[in-house]
């Protein structure tokens, strides 16, 4: 009897209803009598991720523990990775269930998740020079997605990404997880609603642009696929910085140079630029122009919008954080911690009648239920890549150290071929998104 259980939770809702055929004597029962917190396998949302990284291991503690979500396979370049991914999962689910279970399973590649059947939606926690190409294929498989921040490397790759998922009717979800977070919400509805008045300015305090790779040359560690690790990428010497060993406690050094990531200018930058946006209700647009520093007038990168607002990189006292100035008022915003002056403006309960946004307590269970009522969730793909861009804009004014005039319907410099040229990348032979 304990087996057969163990069986039912099993089967994938995808092959469920094709089981039922021969095993319909025994399984049509009512849920009460399998147990309280069953969920029926037609039910259960079936999860692969690709990348088993310090990253992974964080996403598959928030959805490992969702009810109805199983989490199936994994794959990573790095065999020790995928390797303590799949024990962490089943140890889980042993623990869980009372049996030994072993129903996490290794994939050889994303390829192989993809064309699994069983498998409903993936979670890519890969670095950012894999997310165009591995979300694409995503959706072109018929796969619901959710992508880990910075959603794209490039601007050009991050409209391929709308696209596939808006050509095959795909659920995607950027990890852009602060939309879920009371505070920033509490923050964007106060603005929206004008209770500091006309915004006038905005500073966002992260980290600076990528620089170019230049850590020393290393032997490639066992177990690690280099090549396929840097995949679309031309061909960069392998550094343990890079891709650490498991258990470093060290962050990949990748979102630091600008052949793999965007530096903290896309890596927090991605959190807090779009909390940015979402209060300008920019979700589908962005800036009109993005200056770097001259020294004279402007300090700071600046960013102008076609509403008067100037938007800002840089420190104003405090880490990972956004300061609104309005015309009556200011809020400061960083994780855990609102500020608001006047100091009572925190503290304002809205009304039904006000303007409020999309509510989610939880960013992961959220992609889920998007998925089982395919409506769109929190943080979309649109989103994502208008976040993505504003980051991307800024990198490239600091490369360029011009003034760059940009069409955000168009997606296009005005009149400046070199800097559309740095919308997309240089890839390696046959390769192109």
């Amino acid at each position: 009897m304990e087996n057969g259980k163990n069986d039912i939770n099993q089967i994938s809702r995808r092959n469920f209803i094709g089981k039922v055929a021969t095993v319909s004597a025994f399984m049509i029962v009512p849920r009460y009598v399998l147990g309280r917190g069953f969920v029926a396998p037609s039910d259960k949302i079936n999860l692969g991720f690709i990348g088993a990284g310090k990253r992974a291991d964080k996403l598959q503690r928030e959805f490992i523990n969702l009810r109805g979500v199983h989490i199936s396979k994994v794959c990573d370049v790095y065999k020790a990775k995928a390797n303590n991914f799949v024990r962490m999962a089943n140890a889980f689910y042993s623990e869980k269930t009372g049996y030994n279970y072993s129903g996490c399973h290794k994939a050889d590649n994303y390829k192989d998740i993809l064309e699994n059947k069983d498998i409903d939606a993936v979670v890519i926690a890969t670095p950012d020079h894999w997310h165009a190409f591995q979300a694409v294929n995503a959706a072109e498989a018929g796969k619901d997605i959710f992508c880990e921040k910075p959603l794209s490397l490039t601007i050009k790759e991050g409209r391929a990404m709308v696209n596939a998922t808006g050509k095959n009717d795909r659920i995607f979800q950027t990890g852009n997880m602060q939309r879920s977070y009371p505070e920033f919400r509490h923050a964007v509805e106060l603005i929206r609603n004008g209770y500091i008045g006309q915004i006038k300015s905005i500073q966002v305090n992260v980290g600076g642009p990528p620089v170019p790779y230049n850590l020393p040359k290393e032997p490639i560690v066992e177990g690690l696929d280099w090549d396929t690790w840097l995949g679309p990428n031309l061909y960069q010497y392998f550094n343990n910085q890079l891709n650490p060993p498991l258990g470093d406690s060290m962050w990949a050094r990748w979102r630091d140079f600008e052949e793999f990531g965007g530096g903290d200018m896309t890596d927090w930058g991605a959190h807090m630029f779009d909390i940015a946006q979402w209060a300008l209700n920019m979700d589908h647009s962005g800036p009109k122009k993005i200056i770097p520093p001259d020294g004279k007038d402007y300090p700071f990168l600046t960013y102008l919008y076609d509403n008067g607002v100037k938007m800002t990189h840089e420190d104003f006292g405090k880490k990972h954080a956004i300061q609104f100035i309005g015309s009556e008022g200011k809020i400061q915003i960083q994780r855990g911690n609102l500020v608001t002056y006047p100091e009572n403006l925190k503290d304002i309960k809205l009304s039904v009648n006000e303007e409020r946004v999309y509510h989610s307590n939880n960013h992961f269970e959220d992609f889920i239920n998007a998925i089982k009522t395919r409506k769109q969730p929190i943080s979309g793909v649109e989103i994502g890549h208008r976040t993505a861009t504003v980051c991307n804009l800024g990198n490239i004014a600091y490369k360029l150290k011009r003034p760059l005039v940009w069409n955000p319907k168009k997606e296009k410099f005005k009149k400046d071929k070199e800097a559309n040229e740095l919308c997309t990348r240089p890839m390696r032979k046959d390769w192109s998104i």
